[in-house]
């Protein structure tokens, strides 16, 4: 996937949206490789999308990390860096793996899903 596209939108603009999805898919066109996380209200956008998880975001575009690097990187404590990793895993921001750290056990590493993620609030 290319580019994540979090956006405040109503439900007109969402299925305006698959509809013109569906007519691509109909005339056997290529998608763009993006995807539309829309919200209806910009300030649930952004309380959902708070600075300090927009920060731990952009730790993760930046190159993979686990949560105890996360939690050093952002001085947070590591419940709320977990909490957050799975709000954002379950938005589709974020994916995450466990992995072996030789010598001790398994390690959570975290990756974003896109290389870049848009962010679009239109009040009004």
């Amino acid at each position: 996937m290319s580019k994540v596209v979090v956006r405040t939108d109503d439900v007109t603009g969402f299925f305006a949206r698959a509809k013109a999805a569906a007519q691509r898919a109909d005339e056997g066109l290529a998608f763009t490789g993006q995807v539309t996380l829309s919200f209806e209200d910009p300030q649930r956008m952004f309380a959902v999308l708070s600075e300090t998880r927009r920060q731990l975001m952009l730790e993760v575009m930046r190159e993979p990390k686990t949560i105890s690097q996360l939690t050093t990187r952002l001085h947070r404590n590591r419940s709320a860096i977990t909490k957050d990793v799975g709000m954002l895993e379950g938005l589709g921001l974020l994916v995450s793996n466990r992995e072996t750290n030789p010598g001790h056990g398994i390690q959570k590493v975290v990756r974003a899903v896109a290389p870049k993620i848009e962010l679009v609030a239109t009040l009004g």
